[in-house]
């Protein structure tokens, strides 16, 4: 969860998203649904961005503290090396 330091499992992680994916397809539609980004906000950094990076549903991320760091290019890289 955000600000607590831990990081969901990337299967728990994907399982939400596409409840919430999924929720907006019944609530506006499946075009809808697939067109909004959906992002994680837990605690990313550069040992679960890939991993997480991978799952279907999950778009991106909300970096937070990591941002600020020197690791945060680690954090770029493990996404663009996941999603291109």
């Amino acid at each position: 969860a955000i600000g607590t330091g831990l990081t969901a499992t990337p299967e728990d992680a994907q399982a939400t998203h596409a409840g919430i994916r999924q929720l907006i397809a019944k609530r506006a539609s499946p075009r809808v649904a697939q067109a909004m980004r959906i992002q994680y906000g837990g605690s990313a950094n550069a040992q679960n961005a890939h991993a997480l990076s991978v799952m279907p549903d999950i778009d991106g991320f909300l970096v937070g503290g990591a941002s600020l760091k020197p690791e945060f290019a680690d954090i770029v890289k493990a996404i663009s090396s996941a999603k291109c």
